[in-house]
């Protein structure tokens, strides 16, 4: 058996190179914003929270804010259970605890700096994904959107089946790296490697920013 190469970030993303991975998507057509699960219960380490989280919320203000100056079509997702668990289903069988995100558990509303306002689509669901079993995809594909810019969490959870779904459901995904966040930095990190190379584009608020018109400047 040939020995297994050694691994770092420098050579990690020199193979993947070579191998034809990581082309860049950009920013085409119109945008639209995707938070991701954005809600009490993941912002507060002693529920399903921790790790880089609460900056990421802290950065997602000012994507929102930029979103809304843009005019973008914006969705926030939740998990969101029965209450009486009887659409439990196989994520919920892996994560017991989650049965309790349910419709009027303050764990399960939208962090206050992120409420919606009307006309953005709060998606509820059952499973990481934001678009599976959900009219998401439709709703972006009605509004001319080509482009899903996703911030949320967690990064190896509901972010990246998100961002997967996006992919193959014909959108280009880009992932804003510090408007992203998981409650182990490990995946978080190794997550954001892997999705930069296979499903979208990851790259910070700033870079984000510095692609919008004029406009976007003033919301930093």
């Amino acid at each position: 058996m040939p020995p297994i190469e050694t691994s770092t970030p420098e050579l990690d993303s020199a193979l993947y190179h070579r191998q034809g991975f990581g082309r860049s998507l950009g920013l085409v057509g119109r945008a639209g914003l995707l938070i991701v699960d954005f809600v009490n219960g993941f912002a507060d380490p002693q529920q399903f929270g921790g790790g880089n989280i609460p900056p990421a919320i802290a950065r997602t203000t000012t994507l929102l804010a930029t979103a809304r100056r843009q005019g973008w079509p914006i969705a926030h997702s939740r998990i969101v259970f029965a209450d009486d668990g009887a659409d439990a289903n196989i994520f919920s069988e892996k994560v017991p605890s989650m049965l309790g995100l349910t419709e009027h558990n303050p764990a399960s509303a939208i962090v206050p700096e992120l409420t919606p306002v009307p006309g953005e689509y709060v998606v509820r669901k059952t499973v990481p994904s934001a678009f599976a079993g959900t009219p998401l995809a439709s709703w972006y594909a009605a509004q001319g959107v080509q482009t899903v810019v996703v911030a949320g969490c967690v990064t190896s959870g509901c972010v990246r089946a998100s961002v997967l779904d996006a992919m193959q459901l014909g959108f280009r995904p880009i992932v804003i790296s510090d408007c992203v966040g998981d409650r182990a930095i490990g995946p978080h990190e190794a997550n954001l490697f892997d999705m930069s190379q296979k499903c979208g584009d990851v790259i910070t608020l700033d870079a984000l920013l510095e692609q919008l018109p004029a406009t976007a400047q003033a919301a930093r």
